[in-house]
């Protein structure tokens, strides 16, 4: 026997919440399977996250060289600052649709989501006026994402809307794909302004390659097999 670290998880799931979590995979990946060119073409997902004014360095990246024989370099432990904005980012197979900014203080209610769902409705007919067919569209289980208004909107635009199961951040492109490589990217930084942490925000994401955000949503057929496989389980990779 061996001792071992715990691994952590976002979230450790009841039973009820890994079968959930199976049967929505199972019926995601059955969708995939019919034409998996045809659905990364039409499938378009969003996601939120907090943009701080500053972020701190993880620390794998706060490491050092040292001479052999030295201790480690100390270094006194820093939180995110208090100045932020919330970021709804929407993106495609093809790159970033749109992003939203919403202030520190302010919240996503459904009226300011449906407000959203029209402006991607008009972002799509500006930049893929080609795309006939519906539109696969996913989201989380956000409130705002279910309230009324947003649901009424997603009927009106004839979105097929891809089920999420609920505390799945592992089978959400933008939190295994977008954010976390960003979040490196603006860690140690400081932005003195909204307006600064947002152009570095937009940046990043034009420097991308289409490759990033279309090998983003293939990777779905790969998490939903995983989870299937370890019967609901969150997966890591």
């Amino acid at each position: 026997m061996k001792k071992l670290c715990a691994r952590w998880v976002p979230l450790l799931h009841t039973a009820d919440q890994k079968r959930t979590r199976m049967k929505i995979s199972e019926h995601c990946l059955e969708r995939f399977n019919k034409n998996k060119t045809n659905f990364v073409r039409r499938f378009i997902t969003m996601d939120e996250t907090w943009i701080y004014h500053y972020t701190p360095e993880s620390k794998q990246q706060s490491k050092q060289w040292t001479e052999a024989g030295r201790s480690a370099p100390k270094k006194t432990r820093s939180v995110p600052s208090a100045g932020k904005v919330m970021a709804s980012v929407f993106w495609a197979a093809e790159g970033i649709l749109f992003i939203d900014y919403l202030e520190k203080g302010k919240t996503i209610t459904g009226e300011h989501y449906f407000n959203l769902l029209t402006r991607l409705y008009e972002r799509i007919r500006e930049k893929r006026p080609c795309l006939k067919k519906k539109i696969i569209f996913h989201q989380d289980n956000a409130p705002a994402h279910k309230s009324v208004l947003a649901v009424g909107k997603l009927r009106d635009l004839h979105y097929e809307l891809l089920e999420h199961p609920p505390y799945s951040p592992d089978l959400a492109p933008s939190d295994f794909c977008l954010f976390p490589k960003l979040k490196l990217f603006l860690a140690g930084e400081r932005f003195p302004s909204n307006q600064e942490a947002i152009a570095a925000v937009e940046g990043y994401f034009a420097d991308l390659t289409k490759n990033h955000y279309r090998d983003g949503i293939m990777a779905l057929e790969h998490r939903w097999n995983k989870c299937i496989n370890l019967k609901g389980d969150y997966v890591e990779k």
